[in-house]
């Protein structure tokens, strides 16, 4: 999970700080990435939530 969970960070890091700074765009981009990534099945969160949650606290940053 870790590693899957390093890779989404890194690819919303690479894009353009105007394409990362609302919480809109970071759910959208949360939409489009289980399709680039495998996530591991969670019986509690879907993986847009759990994107969502590595996103939050680097939405907006520079």
């Amino acid at each position: 999970m870790s590693k899957v969970r390093r890779a989404v960070i890194r690819d919303w890091m690479l894009l353009a700080r105007e394409k990362r700074q609302s919480s809109e765009q970071a759910a959208a981009f949360a939409t489009a990435s289980p399709q680039r990534h495998d996530l591991p099945r969670s019986s509690r969160r879907t993986p847009h939530e759990i994107i969502m949650r590595w996103l939050r606290p680097r939405t907006g940053r520079p």
